[in-house]
């Protein structure tokens, strides 16, 4: 099953100002799951290692970084997966760019997403949201308006 990468799981690989954080990530990106990102990623992840981080990476490193990460499965951004991510929004009450990481994951036929910024236990569809951060997967979670458990 192919797994969606949300934009904060690879940038916890690189932060250091959360080791347990940064652990969790470097175990997903090393995992035998099959990953997948989209542009909107890639450009996110680039932009918070150069700028977010306590300790920012250099525009080179970070470029380096993304040049690895666009080895993985890239779903492509069109007029049609904006359109759903559009409808998704509305649908579902979540942000615009929540949306299109959604709608981008369907269109790679991903079973989940891999996010701290969605909701835990979020159904959309038939896709889960995991927050691999969580201390306890078992604990109680929260669903974001408009999604499934």
């Amino acid at each position: 099953m192919r797994v969606f990468l949300d934009t904060n799981v690879a940038v916890y690989a690189f932060d250091r100002a959360d080791p347990v954080k940064q652990r969790a990530a470097i175990t997903i990106l090393e995992s035998d799951e099959r990953l997948v990102v989209s542009p909107q990623v890639l450009l996110e992840t680039w932009w918070t290692l150069t700028r977010k981080l306590a300790t920012p990476l250099s525009p080179e490193r970070a470029t380096d970084v993304v040049d690895e990460l666009a080895k993985l499965p890239v779903v492509g951004t069109d007029s049609e997966l904006v359109a759903r991510a559009i409808r998704s929004s509305r649908e579902h009450q979540i942000a615009i760019w929540d949306a299109l990481i959604v709608e981008a994951a369907r269109s790679a036929a991903c079973t989940r997403i891999l996010s701290e910024d969605l909701q835990d236990g979020s159904d959309f569809g038939g896709i889960l949201v995991e927050n691999p951060f969580l201390a306890d997967r078992g604990q109680q979670r929260q669903v974001a308006p408009g999604a499934r458990r």
